[in-house]
């Protein structure tokens, strides 16, 4: 046992290992609500013994092993248990009571449980909101408050939603297991879309006092790369690993000696991960042979390609950006990519053309409540050198800012063009 803080840990332990922890016991009694009740008794019992006896030097293996012998306790007081006894005999044959759950992770993808989890909560069975709810609970280990302002929704909806799902994954006997043939294919897409979510809550995180949650970044990654492995022939897939290797390269140059936000443009671009891009531009040349329409993912990281590409800012292909934002907005209509394309514009044709396209976005309405609306707008404003203006915009950006580090960042500036107004006025 080591003398940390058992408090800490516990929560560490909680972002970093509940996932893994949820799908070993997934595959281990066959029941995802189950296996989150067995993990949350864990972690209840981390949480009595942790401040008293020390935080184990594994934390993720006493976890686990808690875990299993509290599954092996409640498989023998279910009026069940013979019919399960086969079952519990082969998981736990030839192993003690400490050895169980081996990480075979790395083993062969298609024996990963994270994995098999994921397909899960992407069952068709399901609606897409509640698949992705359910597979960013599990595999992305976020809080029923996290997904519900990834879906702009209450958190009180959000727990509804995977506590129906759950249910309804139990009613329909979903096996718990990666699906073969056509089967495999109908949940691709949801499977793809629930990866990136979870890249994005890494790379911009949506509350704490952390700007980026690289764990999250390298578990999509690692999900990512298993399913390219898994459907070689996609280019979606491909498209998307593209996507990710392309941002994840640029992970350690966005915050600075205090973990402060640095915006793209402010970048030192040689701290740039030069191995992530390759690896990201050979994603994106495959998916590019393996169809002549590049779908939104796959543009997407031509775009991030783009950026990864000059090794100054301002040798960016702007005029390109535009071109791809183009067909992204045809691809996929959203105002956020609007809102990209619209800055991608101030970078190209200059900061009026780029405001006129963000006050269009904003007049929509869609994105009142967006912060990084606001954020774009000052920046225009403030080159425009309508430093009130700016300062305003900023303010509101700050408001709504989630994050501590976004909104110190949005505050920051809208002090500096608050003194920039009053120099001028």
């Amino acid at each position: 046992m080591t003398a940390t803080d058992p408090t800490a840990a516990i929560e560490a332990v909680y972002r970093i290992e509940f996932p893994r922890l949820v799908a070993g016991l997934a595959r281990y009694v066959d029941d995802i609500g189950l296996a989150e009740e067995l993990a949350q008794d864990a972690l209840v019992a981390a949480l009595e013994q942790w401040p008293r006896d020390g935080t184990p030097s594994n934390p993720g293996a006493w976890l686990m092993t808690v875990s299993k012998r509290k599954a092996i306790d409640r498989i023998r007081r279910d009026q069940t248990f013979d019919a399960k006894r086969p079952l519990l005999a082969v998981q736990t044959e030839g192993r003690g009571d400490d050895a169980g759950f081996r990480d075979d992770l790395d083993q062969a993808p298609i024996e990963d449980d994270r994995l098999r989890l994921l397909f899960v909560a992407c069952h068709p069975v399901l609606s897409v909101p509640s698949r992705i709810a359910l597979a960013l609970r599990f595999l992305g280990g976020l809080s029923t408050a996290e997904i519900g302002r990834a879906f702009l929704q209450s958190e009180s909806t959000v727990a509804t939603r995977l506590s129906r799902a759950k249910n309804t994954i139990g009613e329909a006997g979903v096996p718990f297991e990666v699906p073969a043939g056509r089967d495999r294919a109908e949940r691709l897409a949801s499977v793809l879309e629930v990866i990136y979510l979870i890249f994005n809550e890494g790379y911009a995180a949506t509350t704490g006092n952390d700007w980026m949650r690289p764990d999250l970044c390298a578990e999509a990654l690692r999900l990512g790369r298993l399913l390219a492995a898994l459907s070689p022939d996609d280019p979606e897939v491909h498209g998307l690993l593209a996507l990710m290797e392309l941002h994840s390269s640029r992970l350690t140059a966005r915050v600075g000696p205090d973990q402060e936000p640095v915006l793209l443009l402010d970048q030192d671009r040689r701290s740039w991960d030069r191995l992530l891009i390759t690896r990201g531009l050979s994603s994106l040349e495959r998916a590019g042979r393996l169809t002549d329409a590049p779908g939104p993912y796959a543009l997407q990281a031509a775009i991030a390609a783009c950026h990864a590409r000059a090794f100054h800012p301002e040798d960016t292909a702007w005029a390109e950006l535009v071109r791809l934002y183009d067909l992204l907005a045809r691809a996929m209509p959203s105002p956020i990519v609007e809102l990209n394309r619209a800055v991608a514009v101030s970078m190209s044709s200059g900061p009026a053309d780029g405001l006129e396209l963000v006050d269009r976005v904003r007049d929509g309405g869609a994105l009142e409540q967006y912060h990084l609306l606001h954020s774009v707008r000052g920046d225009l404003l403030a080159k425009l050198e309508r430093h009130a203006e700016a300062r305003d915009e900023f303010e509101w950006a700050a408001e709504l800012a989630k994050n501590a580090r976004e909104r110190a960042l949005s505050e920051e500036r809208a002090r500096a063009s608050g003194s920039r107004a009053d120099r001028a006025g």
